[in-house]
């Protein structure tokens, strides 16, 4: 067992974890954060991905001692502290960017990497910088205007963004998960 410390959705947690636990495994079966979903384990859905220092990787690639002392924003912590929903999120909702879902937290986080680095992207950019995350049921031109209609609210800026991950209160700022 190796000891880590990681920050999830503003809240710190330490942990003993077999070295060759995937991060989406510790989070989703340690944490709790079920919305960072399990899709293919190779790389090749992007069903799990999440912001581990504000970078977008897909969970099942990594491992959970390699997240160390990082920080990590799951789908479930892009909400503010109000439950209002990150533009990203709300866009989805709103041009109905999913179909069955499976796809939708690792698709909303590549988003919201993509948009991080690009406050402006074209249709192209948007599709080129969701590549590696699939969906199956909706053809994606939904999740194009999703991500080019969150895209002018942050630009607006109508809402907060993942910069500032909704804020656990005080009393749950650590919390210690030992096995």
């Amino acid at each position: 067992m190796t000891r880590i410390s990681m920050t999830v959705d503003g809240v710190t947690y330490d942990d003993d974890v077999e070295p060759r636990t995937l991060l989406v495994h510790h989070l989703r079966e340690r944490l709790g954060k079920v919305g960072t979903v399990v899709g293919c384990d190779t790389t090749n859905c992007g069903s799990c991905t999440v912001l581990l220092g504000g970078r977008g990787v897909k969970s099942c690639s990594v491992l959970a001692v390699q997240a160390d002392g990082m920080d990590v924003t799951t789908v479930e912590g892009l909400a503010g502290a109000d439950g209002e929903l990150h533009p990203v999120q709300r866009a989805f909702h709103e041009t109905h960017a999913l179909q069955c879902g499976y796809c939708t937290p690792g698709m909303i986080m590549a988003a919201v990497d993509l948009l991080s680095e690009n406050p402006d992207p074209t249709d192209d950019e948007v599709r080129e910088g969701l590549e590696g995350n699939l969906c199956r049921c909706t053809g994606y031109q939904n999740i194009v205007q999703a991500v080019r209609d969150a895209a002018t609210s942050m630009r607006a800026g109508t809402a907060a963004t993942v910069d500032a991950p909704a804020q656990a209160s005080p009393a749950a700022q650590t919390q210690g998960v030992t096995t």
